[in-house]
């Protein structure tokens, strides 16, 4: 996967490289062309390609959680602590 993302930014860079030498190009002309060309489209790759390894991590994360072993109900008071203060309906 990296192997494609290095190689087209290479190309992108190849190509911005060509636009700032020309006679009629310029810097911001090179510069456009390598984010245009190079940075976004390899960006949504990577974004795209990343996905089933950002989904097998979120996976494990939420495996590895353990669960509360406090004894309290969710949300309960600890001993001491005082209760939240509500209005009357």
């Amino acid at each position: 996967m990296y192997i494609m993302a290095i190689g087209w930014g290479y190309v992108a860079l190849m190509m911005a490289l060509a636009e700032a030498t020309n006679a009629n190009g310029s810097i911001l002309g090179a510069m456009l062309t390598f984010v245009c060309y190079g940075l976004m489209p390899v960006g949504l790759l990577l974004y795209v390609l990343g996905r089933p390894a950002r989904r097998r991590r979120r996976e494990q994360q939420a495996a590895s959680v353990e669960p509360d072993a406090g004894g309290h109900a969710p949300g309960a008071a600890e001993p001491g602590s005082v209760a939240p203060v509500r209005k009357e309906p």
